[in-house]
C-alpha cells in the first residue's frame, strides 16, 4: 500500500526532529560542528520540500518537490555517515537507525 502523503508529511518531519535530537549528543569537534550544521539542513530540506510538494501547484512542481526531497534524504545519509561518535555505541546505534530512515526516505 502507498504511504499516504499527509503521513509522509510527519514522517519526514520526525527523521528531522529526531536528526536534532541525535545532534546534540555528539562530541564537539571541529569536523561535527560543520557536518551537523548540513546534517540539520538536509534532513529539515526533507521534510520541507515533501510538504510544498503536497502543496505544488501542479504535476510536474509534485513531481521535483518530491524529488528534491529524495536528493536531500541520500544527502542526509553522506552526512550522518561522517560524523564522528566517539565509538559510542548508542550513538553509532542511533546513526545507523537515522541513516536507513534516510535510506528509505531517499527511495519512496
Amino acid at each position: 500500500m502507498a504511504e499516504k502523503p499527509r503521513d509522509l508529511e510527519l514522517r519526514t518531519a520526525e527523521f528531522a526532529a529526531s536528526v536534532r535530537i541525535f545532534v546534540r549528543q555528539l562530541p564537539r569537534t571541529v569536523s561535527n560542528c560543520e557536518d551537523v550544521k548540513q546534517l540539520v539542513r538536509s534532513s529539515g530540506s526533507v521534510a520541507a520540500n515533501c510538504i510544498e510538494a503536497n502543496e505544488a501547484l501542479g504535476g510536474k512542481d509534485r513531481i521535483m518537490r518530491f524529488r528534491t526531497s529524495r536528493k536531500e534524504a541520500k544527502e542526509s545519509q553522506l552526512w550522518l555517515r561522517l560524523l564522528y561518535t566517539n565509538d559510542d555505541t548508542a550513538l553509532q546505534t542511533q546513526r545507523q537507525a537515522l541513516w536507513q530512515e534516510a535510506h528509505k526516505l531517499s527511495s519512496f
